[in-house]
């Protein structure tokens, strides 16, 4: 199961990154977690500059962008 995490304040872009990555994971039947963090103080504890972030198993994937859906699944589709 991965366990994902979304960073960012509830913006366009951070809910547009939370759908698509339901999307891939749900597509090619991965179970996962997600959570959508939107506590200022804990997105920065990541070090992270610019919202939305991707995170999978505590490791940033994406950082500052909508990646597009083919990327998104290459990175986690592994």
């Amino acid at each position: 199961m991965k366990n994902i995490k979304i960073l960012g304040g509830g913006c366009s872009n951070c809910n547009k990154l939370e759908i698509l990555t339901k999307e891939v994971l749900d597509e090619n039947s991965i179970p996962f977690e997600i959570n959508h963090i939107k506590d200022l103080s804990e997105i920065m504890s990541y070090g992270v500059m610019k919202t939305p972030v991707l995170i999978v198993d505590e490791k940033v994937i994406i950082s500052g962008r909508v990646p597009s859906k083919k990327e998104l699944i290459k990175r986690l589709i592994k």
